[in-house]
């Protein structure tokens, strides 16, 4: 395989990086799901991520094995849908019912059906380079579609004014991740491994620059939610890690307004008790 001969050193050389990279930042989760698996409950955390996962790592394998010269992509790929679906049968062992009800539903529909329709339709094509080119069109635009994800927690860094909520080191990787596998596409003249990259470290180039600008800000106060997950694209798969909303801390001078509203409406309200009674005494004074 081309992938594994000298004939492209430097792409070989990228791939390797580009494997262990994506390799640490599929085991990101792995804490989630010790919590987990500890205190036998999901707390919370959705099971889409990790369905979605799976799904593009079925696509990339699948997109892999027809083209001759991508064995880089089947290894990362391959573990990618181990570790994935590892973390899919936690969810739905420590899931409650309807949150099972509903991954098993996603996976059905997901991974079962609409990847077997792509598998079919793809070996229907009688020309293999056709084969190729349709599943890499599907693998693009999936994977493109995928890549607005991050504009939610960009939007959340930008409202808040609050870093919190946006990891620097994880943001950092997912953008060199996605530049290593530009550059392996780039070598290897495969646009459907390149192109969704540059969406990728663009993303990642603003995410960073985000808590560049906002790190040393206060933060805004906002309403408490659910863990929710963000998925990311960094090649070959969706990348997910997950995050919790916390609500910022408020500051001093805040704590201290509402300190004094809360003894006011106290004192209000000792006033008016010990008025009842006085008003009650002369009311009795005068009948007497």
């Amino acid at each position: 395989m081309a992938g594994l001969s000298l004939d492209h050193p430097w792409a070989f050389t990228f791939g390797i990086l580009g494997n262990i990279i994506s390799f640490m930042v599929y085991l990101a989760p792995l804490p989630t799901f010790y919590r987990v698996c500890r205190r036998k409950s999901t707390e919370g955390f959705q099971s889409v991520p990790y369905v979605v996962a799976l799904f593009s790592a079925m696509l990339w394998v699948l997109y892999a094995f027809l083209k001759s010269d991508a064995f880089l992509l089947i290894t990362i790929n391959s573990f990618g849908c181990v570790i994935e679906s590892v973390y899919v049968v936690l969810y739905f062992t420590y899931a409650p019912k309807l949150a099972k009800i509903l991954t098993a539903k996603l996976v059905l529909v997901l991974n079962v059906g609409m990847f077997g329709s792509i598998l079919l339709l793809t070996l229907l094509l009688p020309d293999g380079l056709k084969r190729v080119h349709v599943l890499g069109w599907i693998c693009m635009c999936f994977s493109v579609g995928v890549f607005v994800a991050p504009l939610s927690i960009i939007w959340l860094v930008i409202r808040t004014k609050s870093v919190e909520f946006m990891p620097f080191m994880l943001s950092f990787f997912l953008t060199l991740s996605s530049i290593v596998w530009f550059t392996y596409g780039c070598l290897t003249k495969d646009k459907f491994v390149a192109l969704p990259n540059v969406l990728g470290f663009a993303f990642g180039f603003l995410q960073m620059g985000l808590y560049l600008a906002f790190k040393c800000m206060k933060p805004t106060a906002v309403e408490p939610r659910l863990p929710e997950h963000i998925i990311s694209i960094s090649v070959l798969g969706v990348e997910i890690y997950p995050i919790d909303w916390k609500t910022p801390e408020v500051n001093d001078e805040e704590k201290a307004e509402n300190g004094d509203r809360k003894e006011a409406d106290t004192g209000e309200e000792k006033v008016e008790g010990m008025a009842a009674p006085h008003e009650e005494n002369e009311v009795n004074h005068v009948d007497v």
